[in-house]
Parts: structure tokens; C-alpha cells; sequence
């Protein structure tokens, strides 16, 4: 990745059929975005979802990636589990990413976590990202394109010293327009309470001019 790729990512937790006008504005703005991530009921659900597969087609033909959203539990949830998931993701929306959430950050971990790395590849998943939450373990760059080193509301990252490299992405919510996060991929969003990813990031507008201008990032 190199300072000219996207920076902004996408988790937008709300139903195509409910929102939208604000998937359509994200799909305006797909070609200049690191990612997408689909999550139609905590994950693939359990069966298609044709409102999803539409708004997933869309993105992808605008350039997105695709990221399919699949908890781990901490570690705690089956590997086999986790692959099927991966599974519905692709086979369902056409995902060509994986946004593994609640990755545990210990170094007892990884090699659960590395297993599902593999498994997400051989899946199809040409983007990995882990959404620790918080800073984990060195050997976690290893085995995703992206950790998600910070998830959590401003008042609480304005606050912090993190750790910053180009792998990182941090998540803010109940953040201000004017909220700077200090990686380069990253997400602020004006949300709060239980589901703060219901509303759309801050910088999406200018993401849509942008894509309006440039032809889609690859990597």
C-alpha cells in the first residue's frame, strides 16, 4: 500500500431495504474506498439476502472490495464455524475480502487465528482485515493485509498515543466532522450508543468526488 491507495473503509450496519439512499451514496463513492464491509445479520446470515446481493453487485461492479463480516468470538467461536461463514460470504454476495471482528489480540492466539487467515485466503479473500479493537500481539501483521488496532468513541482516542504503520486502521464513533484519526485507513463516524455503525462515516462526500474523478485503486 502506498499513500496514493484509499483510506477510507466502510462498516455500514443497515439494511439496503431501510437505507437506501445512503447505500447509494456508498456505492458513489466505491471506487475510491479501501473496502466495504457486508454485514447483513452479524454476519452472512442464514440464507441469502437478496437486497444484499443487489447493493454487493453494485460495489463490486464500482470497484469495491467486498469485505464479508464474520465474528470470531475472541478465539472462542469453531474454526469451522468461521469458514462457513467465509463460505456464505462468497458464495451469497460475491465477497472478495474478509472483515474477521472480535480478533483476540494475545499471542496464544495466533495460531487460531492464523488457521483462519489461511482458511479466508483458500476462500477467496484477496483483502484480510482483523478488527482486534485494540493494539495485539507483533505477530498478527503477519497474517492479514489490515488490523484494526483501535475501535471505540472519540472521546476516548483523542486521549491515546497509538501506535501508527500503514497495516493499522482505527474505527472512531460519536467522533465530530472534524475528527482526524491518526491512520491512514480508517473510519470516523457521528453514531452512538449500541450501534454506532448505523450511520454513515464523515468524509464519505468527499470519497464520492473523489471516485467521480479517478479511476478505482487496485492493489
Amino acid at each position: 500500500m502506498n499513500p496514493s491507495h484509499p483510506s477510507l473503509i466502510v462498516p455500514f450496519y443497515e439494511h439496503p431495504a431501510d437505507r437506501p439512499e445512503a447505500w447509494d451514496a456508498v456505492v458513489e463513492a466505491a471506487p475510491s474506498l479501501y473496502g466495504v464491509v457486508l454485514n447483513p445479520a452479524n454476519g452472512a446470515g442464514p440464507a441469502p439476502d437478496p437486497d444484499f446481493a443487489a447493493v454487493a453487485a453494485r460495489l463490486r461492479a464500482a470497484g469495491a472490495r467486498v469485505l464479508g463480516y464474520t465474528d470470531t468470538a475472541y478465539g472462542r467461536r469453531p474454526h469451522g464455524e468461521v469458514v462457513a461463514e467465509l463460505l456464505r460470504h462468497r458464495d451469497w454476495y460475491g465477497a472478495d475480502g474478509a472483515f474477521l471482528d472480535q480478533v483476540p489480540t494475545a499471542p496464544e492466539a495466533l495460531d487460531h487465528v492464523r488457521r483462519i487467515g489461511v482458511a479466508a485466503r483458500a476462500a477467496g479473500a484477496r483483502t484480510v482485515v482483523l478488527n482486534h479493537g485494540a493494539h495485539p500481539a507483533p505477530g498478527y501483521a503477519e497474517l492479514a493485509d489490515l488490523l484494526v488496532t483501535f475501535e471505540g468513541p472519540w472521546d476516548s482516542y483523542r486521549r491515546l498515543d497509538l501506535p501508527v504503520a500503514d497495516h493499522y486502521c482505527h474505527l472512531v464513533y460519536a467522533a465530530p466532522r472534524d475528527a482526524r484519526p491518526a491512520t491512514r485507513v480508517h473510519c470516523t463516524v457521528p453514531g452512538t450508543g449500541a450501534h454506532p455503525w448505523g450511520t454513515l462515516p464523515h468524509g464519505l462526500a468527499r470519497e464520492s468526488r473523489m471516485a467521480a474523478v479517478q479511476p478505482p485503486v487496485t492493489e
